[in-house]
């Protein structure tokens, strides 16, 4: 919040009358009792009548500019902190957000950070407001008697000890609740994602005895937290009431020795209420505190976890040129923990040129392919591309110069338009967009769009086959137009006139472009020029296709013949 501190000089100074008014207004009561006790005239009662108006209306008016400056401040400063820890949580390799669902990273990322903001509100507007106000009342009593101020001091440090040792025992079972909620909503999450696999394959029982499981841990950690916060709320009660019956008792002992005035004794009274507010508001929002708490603490673990990948960032890192980009992985070995995946892999392709990765599932072709997008890197050896080792390029230019094209694309709920350039990623004018969709065979399909470029797409294709949405993954490399492109299964699961859309789409594309294509049909690896074959994690194959397949004992012309015609 510091850089806006311009602003905060505005909240000091509301809070400062959000003090001083409310302070003031038993004063007057009890100068309007005292004079009116001593015959004062109407005119006289009537003016203090006025000025009591006039400061509670002021208290009223620096309270709604205290939390209007307060509320703004807080949500900008945690709107600044989420931004934060979504790029600190996207800057994080593949491993981490494998270990860390997605439902779990939104409650991490919103969740926690919403309960940061709301207690951020309630710091500055309650509990700073009514510390300030117990202070303000505690040097008002004093002034008017010493007694009277030593009483309230003592009270005041006796249930601040009380809470303060109350409130470290209800900080842990809100993390913990917090913790329970997040496993809640990554699951929910998963399942939500996977409905119709689960309902085809009847898993809906299974799921539902599972969510009921989860939704038992959450509701036993809230009720937990609740009824500590709610012990803490009705014994910090007890205390109160026992306090303020002990203050007011030596407020009558001192008036009926003559130490003070009737006016006095009812600003006293005045006094035990006013200060009721302010603790109740502590008192109340001790929970939001021990939200808030978790919530830093688990934004804190998020900040510490560090990526396994060190990008350059300085003047010696290395830049890709230009052009098809030529890759080659040299005698590079890849670990998921203890099982490892590739062994002593070489493989070379020269700029310009298409590879198709046959094998097995399981044999190593996704690792390799994770590996040239740096997603990873080997625990041997080193991935070049451009002649260029990986580990030594900065990251921006990695992501421009590399692509890929999944076999499950991903649509936002975006435009058409910012879901085919990447909300701007990938620049460019809406007539070149058209045209290039046009050229993928999706111009009847944008044409029947009332609204073109401006219709509302979403996860679920929002009109769009699966093909379709392949077709507009590919258009969004035509943009990006990278050295390098990906393909993982571009053509899987296509009706037969889709494919032959898809398959048009990437011999384009590839045409100009160095390539991999991960297939296990292999009839879509027609326009590649060369062939690897992957088994357990080795190249045991690789060559030009032409010769591969004229080669009748080559491993690619068997795998030819088993798939047939």
């Amino acid at each position: 919040m510091w850089p806006r501190r311009s602003a905060l000089v505005g909240l000091i100074c509301a809070l400062a009358l959000g003090t001083v008014l409310p302070l003031l207004g038993p004063i007057i009561i009890g100068r309007f009792v005292d004079q009116a006790s001593a015959g004062a005239s109407t005119s006289e009662l009537l003016t203090i009548a006025a000025l009591y108006l006039v400061v509670a209306a002021g208290a009223q008016g620096a309270t709604v500019v205290r939390t209007w400056v307060a509320s703004r401040q807080a949500w900008t400063a945690t709107n600044q902190l989420r931004e934060e820890m979504a790029g600190h949580a996207l800057s994080l390799d593949i491993k981490f957000h494998g270990e860390h669902p997605p439902g779990e990273m939104i409650e991490r990322v919103d969740g926690d950070v919403h309960a940061i903001a709301e207690f951020l509100v309630t710091f500055l507007v309650d509990i700073l407001g009514s510390a300030l106000l117990l202070i303000g009342t505690l040097v008002v009593l004093t002034i008017a008697n010493i007694y009277l101020g030593v009483a309230l001091a003592i009270f005041i440090v006796v249930s601040s000890f009380f809470l303060t040792r109350v409130q470290r025992r209800a900080v842990p079972s809100a993390a913990y609740s917090r913790a329970v909620d997040a496993r809640l909503f990554a699951d929910l999450e998963e399942h939500l994602a996977a409905a119709e696999d689960l309902r085809a394959n009847g898993a809906g029982e299974h799921i539902m005895r599972r969510f009921h499981d989860v939704s038992g841990d959450a509701y036993r950690a809230d009720r937990s937290a609740s009824i500590i916060g709610g012990l803490l709320v009705r014994l910090t009660n007890l205390t109160f009431t026992v306090g303020t019956a002990l203050l007011l008792a030596i407020g009558v002992a001192l008036q009926r020795n003559g130490a003070i005035t009737v006016g006095t004794l009812l600003v006293l009274f005045q006094y035990a209420q006013l200060i009721r507010q302010p603790l109740e508001r502590i008192i109340d929002q001790l929970k939001q505190l021990q939200a808030a708490q978790a919530g830093v603490a688990r934004a804190e673990e998020l900040f510490a976890e560090q990526s396994s990948l060190t990008w350059r960032h300085d003047d010696d890192a290395q830049s890709l040129a230009s052009g098809p980009l030529s890759f080659e992985l040299r005698n590079v070995s890849f670990s998921y923990g203890d099982e490892t995946v590739l062994h002593a892999v070489d493989l070379r392709l020269d700029a310009g040129r298409s590879l198709g990765l046959v094998g097995r599932t399981g044999s190593g072709k996704s690792t390799i392919t994770r590996l040239l997008l740096r997603l990873y890197d080997p625990v041997a050896g080193s991935v070049q591309v451009g002649d260029v080792d990986l580990r030594t390029v900065r990251l921006g230019d990695l992501r421009q110069r590399v692509a890929v094209v999944t076999q499950e694309v991903q649509l936002f709920r975006a435009s058409l338009r910012d879901n085919i350039t990447l909300f701007g990623a990938h620049p460019s004018s809406d007539d070149a967009i058209v045209e290039l969709i046009t050229e993928l065979g999706l111009g009847r399909w944008l044409a029947a769009r009332p609204l073109a470029l401006d219709t509302e797409l979403g996860p679920d294709g929002s009109g769009l086959s699966a093909g379709e949405a392949q077709l507009l993954a590919l258009g969004r490399v035509f943009l990006a137009d990278p050295g390098l492109v990906i393909l993982d299964e571009p053509s899987s699961r296509l009706d037969p006139d889709t494919e032959v859309l898809v398959e048009a789409a990437v011999r384009r594309l590839i045409a100009d472009r160095t390539a991999v294509l991960v297939a296990h049909r292999l009839s879509s690896l027609r326009s590649v020029d060369e062939i690897a074959v992957v088994e357990d994690g080795r190249i045991v194959e690789h060559g030009d296709r032409a010769g591969l397949v004229a080669d009748h004992t080559s491993r690619f012309a068997h795998l030819l013949e088993a798939a047939g015609p």
